[in-house]
């Protein structure tokens, strides 16, 4: 296929922000795909990508290469490509724009193919050594000098994998089964009201096959695998998908209750209740003896926890397993739980690796496993699961555990051990249906979380960053700040940018809106970072607090979200915002308390 009609498609999905019309672009791109030679190529293209979600390769690009590739290509001065970014904030849009009045032209180009996109691409990614700047310059300015100015828009953004096209999983998904099934289940998608008509009597087949392709996706981690699949053997091959030890597959996910009587009503009685320790979420793969750690993000993070790798050789003696686990660092001297940043900050690491698993051993609590002796065990109901659990992780001190769990019908009870969780430093509790089975990234009401609900903040804003792509002209993240026991200095709490909108019609503050009320106060620019001076207050809601030396108040916020602007009727003077006394008292309330 021409490179040239999925840049045609990228542009028809950039066009648009109707996720029903999105998936009608893509159901009639996919006719074009379906005979293609390798359409696994192109589908992995669609996501902006040469690599299926579960291989964790990156391309490995920076802006400044790209930078490079674009001047060697068009032969447009470096200082004018940093000067369009500036401006744009998107390498795609200046490749774009350079590439229709490039100065550098060649007498005899490749025409672009998927097929060639897609190689070139991939050589990207496996190059390393000696030379390796020059020869990925090279690479792409072979590519950028064959391109046309569209092409060379999305080669850009997919070698940043920045592709901005707003195409999430959930609309592939929807257009895989538009594209096979759209005759067998009579869809009719209406453009000019933008909807998708359904006839009542194949409306449930349909949300099945929505629910098989998913979970196919759950599985799998590849769009690609899942439409081979279905094109060679329909639906019902989805069916034969089987677990693999060293492949990862999406973890459940699970819902939050307000309290121990929602969670009954959501999972039933008797139910298993067990610790929520809030650490570092391991999936754990172990085939014919080699141990693999994958992240929730499916990142593989094995040579980064060397000491998770022997505490399970020490525990476990299968050789072949899938396990689901918490990981958690521990105060050497103390043993006391340590902050969540502690062992995440190992995940970026390459060196220095043996300093940090002396200085935070970590212990690893298994809450569940997916696979044994090469048997999947997603449909195995949970007690069954957890039965088996037990019997293959031998407690270690220190240093593996099986999670703590009671099995109760007693409300009493279950508070109790909920109580006991949280005043050992824990983040709540959990509760699990005894008979469900596993399933992979979906909040399904097989397990609940119930944790308390803290207070918001009312903080001020000190500081602000332009944005990039779509939102470059706004101000689109913020750094927040409390006021000092004296109330005469300000301590900085953080950075928050999600609860703001982007469109109008949404309802809270936009960026536009928040961009427009700083603006006046804003003080001094370094970068792109900007001094805004600390008038305006805003709530913010989070999940907790933590220890952070990366800001003043010595405190940082996890998940931090704005609720609303505390001006006009809700106007909150800067004196009255929250104090570092506020911080350090939720801080002691929670998990990591000092006892």
């Amino acid at each position: 296929m021409d490179y040239i009609k999925l840049t045609e498609c990228y542009t028809e999905l950039e066009s648009t922000s109707k996720r029903l019309e999105k998936t009608n672009i893509i159901k009639e791109f996919l006719k074009n795909v379906l005979n293609e030679k390798d359409p696994e190529q192109i589908i992995n293209l669609l996501r902006g990508s040469v690599f299926p979600s579960w291989d964790q390769r990156k391309i490995g690009v920076s802006d400044k290469l790209v930078i490079k590739a674009l001047t060697t290509s068009t032969g447009i001065s470096k200082d004018k490509v940093e000067k369009l970014y500036t401006k744009t904030g998107d390498l795609g849009l200046v490749a774009e724009e350079l590439t229709k009045s490039k100065k550098q032209t060649t007498l005899q180009t490749k025409k672009l193919t998927c097929d060639l996109v897609y190689n070139k691409l991939r050589q990207l990614a496996e190059l390393e050594g000696q030379g390796t700047v020059n020869k990925k310059v090279g690479l792409m300015s072979e590519l950028l000098t064959s391109a046309s100015p569209q092409e060379a828009k999305f080669v850009v953004r997919t070698i940043l994998m920045q592709l901005r096209i707003g195409v999430a999983e959930g609309t592939l998904r929807d257009a895989i089964v538009w594209f096979f099934f759209e005759d067998k289940l009579k869809l009719n998608y209406i453009k000019e009201e933008n909807q998708l008509d359904i006839p009542e009597k194949t409306r449930q087949e349909y949300n099945l096959f929505l629910e098989k392709v998913q979970h196919g996706y759950d599985l799998t981690n590849d769009f690609a695998e899942v439409f081979l699949i279905i094109k060679e053997k329909g639906i019902k091959g989805l069916e034969e998908i089987s677990l693999n030890a060293g492949k990862p597959i999406n973890v459940m996910l699970f819902q939050k209750a307000k309290d121990i009587e929602e969670a009954f009503k959501i999972v039933g009685k008797p139910a298993a209740f067990e610790y929520k320790i809030d650490g570092f979420r391991l999936q754990i793969h172990s085939k014919s003896g080699k141990i693999i750690l994958y992240t929730r993000n499916l990142e593989n993070v094995t040579n980064q926890f060397p000491d998770v790798i022997l505490a399970l050789q020490e525990s476990i003696k299968e050789k072949d397993y899938i396990i689901d686990t918490e990981v958690v660092g521990i105060d050497p001297k103390t043993k006391k739980q340590v902050p969540f940043q502690a062992i995440s900050q190992r995940i970026k690491r390459k060196y220095d690796i043996a300093k940090l698993v002396k200085e935070v051993p970590i212990i690893i609590h298994v809450f569940d496993i997916i696979s044994h002796k090469n048997q999947s065990l997603l449909d195995t109901p949970f007690h069954r699961r957890r039965h088996i659990l037990e019997k293959i992780v031998k407690p270690l001190p220190y240093k593996i555990y099986p999670i703590k769990q009671v099995v109760t019908d007693d409300v009493k009870e279950a508070e109790q051990f909920y109580k006991e969780s949280l005043d050992l430093g824990n983040e709540g509790m959990m509760a699990k249906k005894l008979d469900a089975p596993y399933k992979p990234g979906s909040r399904v009401g097989y397990g609940i979380k119930i944790k308390p609900i803290l207070d918001t903040l009312d903080l001020v804003i000190v500081k602000a960053e332009y944005g990039q792509g779509k939102r470059a002209g706004w101000l689109t993240s913020f750094t927040v700040a409390c006021l000092n026991k004296e109330k005469d200095k300000l301590l900085e709490l953080g950075k928050v940018g999600t609860g703001v909108k982007e469109k109008e019609q949404e309802e809270g503050i936009t960026y536009a809106e928040m961009t427009k009320i700083l603006k006046p106060l804003m003080k001094k620019q370094t970068g792109n970072e900007i001094t805004i001076e600390p008038k305006i207050v805003i709530e913010i809601a989070f999940e907790e607090i933590q220890k952070s030396t990366e800001y003043s108040s010595g405190y940082g916020l996890r998940f931090p979200r704005v609720l609303r602007l505390r001006i006009g009727l809700k106007e909150k003077p800067i004196d009255e915002i929250s104090t570092i006394e506020d911080i350090e008292q939720i801080y002691n309330i929670q998990r990591y308390r000092n006892k």
